[in-house]
C-alpha cells in the first residue's frame, strides 16, 4: 500500500482518526466496475474498528462488490481556507482519511439490527422513542426497489489521514478583507 506522501499532513493520532470517522457525515466509496472507476456517496458509522454502509439489497454498488470487494471509503470535511499574503501559500483547512478494506454483506441480524441502530443514532438522534427491532430489521423492504436493505461491513486493512489543522487567525472571513494585501 502506498504511504501519505506529504508527510507534514500525515495523521497518526489513533484517537483523533477514531473521533472525525465517528462525527462525520458523509463518504464516498470507491469500487472498480471493471476498468471504471464507480464512486458512490453514502452515510456510514464507525463501530468496533470497521466501517458500515447500508442500502438497497440490489444494484449497480451491490453487482460491482459482489465482483470485487476491494474498496476504498474517503471520508473528507474542510474547515475553511487558510489566508496568507502570498497567494501560492494559502490553502484549505481539512482532515480526511482513506480506508482502504474488503466489503461483505452482514448477514448476521443482531449485527445488521445493532449498525442501523447506530444509524440513526447518528443522522436522528432522539428522533424514535425506542430502539430499532430485529424484526423491523428482518423484515423492513425498501419504498424504492422493494426488496431488503442490505448493510455492508469494510474492514480496514490499510487507513491513512491527512490535516490540515484550522488556524483560527488565518481563516479567511467572507465579506471582509481582512488578512488581504495588495
Amino acid at each position: 500500500m502506498n504511504p501519505v506522501r506529504y508527510k507534514v499532513r500525515e495523521c497518526k493520532d489513533e484517537a483523533r482518526i477514531e473521533q472525525f470517522l465517528k462525527q462525520a457525515r458523509i463518504g464516498f466509496l470507491g469500487l472498480a466496475d471493471g476498468n471504471l472507476p464507480y464512486v458512490v456517496p453514502l452515510n456510514y458509522v464507525w463501530m468496533d474498528g470497521k466501517l458500515y454502509i447500508h442500502g438497497a439489497g440490489d444494484g449497480r454498488r451491490n453487482q460491482v462488490m459482489s465482483e470485487n470487494s476491494e474498496v476504498c471509503f474517503t471520508v473528507c470535511e474542510e474547515y475553511g481556507t487558510i489566508t496568507n499574503p502570498v497567494p501560492a501559500k494559502t490553502d484549505t483547512a481539512y482532515m480526511s482519511v482513506m480506508v482502504f478494506g474488503q466489503a461483505e454483506p452482514v448477514t448476521d441480524l443482531d449485527e445488521a439490527t445493532q449498525v442501523l441502530q447506530e444509524m440513526m443514532n447518528k443522522y436522528v438522534p432522539g428522533y424514535y422513542n425506542r430502539p430499532l427491532s430485529k424484526q423491523h430489521v428482518e423484515k423492513y423492504r425498501s419504498a424504492v426497489y422493494g426488496g431488503p436493505v442490505q448493510v455492508y461491513r469494510i474492514t480496514p486493512q490499510h487507513l491513512t489521514a491527512k490535516e490540515n489543522p484550522v488556524e483560527a487567525e488565518s481563516m479567511y472571513k467572507a465579506g471582509t478583507n481582512e488578512g488581504q494585501s495588495v
